[in-house]
């Protein structure tokens, strides 16, 4: 079965750093777009990047501060956010595109928890 499996959230002080990973198994890594995705509190899920053939593209709800990376020996796909502050709290998803056309073939992680205090 397809699984993607995030983990790396909690608690990080305000001006730290933070590395979350999603862990893929069950497809091939390769042949998927890897994206992530963060959820506030109250607010709509929204995507903050992408990694694909070895390209990462970012979104505007985190541009510049964040960096995605990935691993292929392990399947996994990291985001590394940068100085993180309050409202970066959320809980961070990651997810799987498959490559061929229409491009319907996806998957969802459950999500890690990020919390940042002040």
């Amino acid at each position: 079965q397809v699984q993607l499996v995030e983990s790396g959230g909690g608690l990080v002080q305000s001006g730290g750093s933070l590395r979350l990973s999603c862990a893929v198994s069950g497809l091939s890594f390769n042949n998927y777009a890897i994206s992530w995705y963060r959820q506030r509190p109250g607010k709509e899920r929204e995507k903050v990047g992408h990694t694909v053939a070895g390209t990462a593209v970012y979104d505007d709800p985190m541009k510049g501060r964040i960096t995605i990376s990935r691993d292929d020996a392990k399947n996994t796909v990291y985001l590394q956010i940068n100085n993180p502050q309050p409202e970066d709290t959320a809980k961070y998803y990651c997810h799987a595109l498959g490559l061929r056309p229409p491009y319907q073939d996806y998957y969802w992680g459950q999500g890690t928890q990020v919390t940042v205090s002040s």
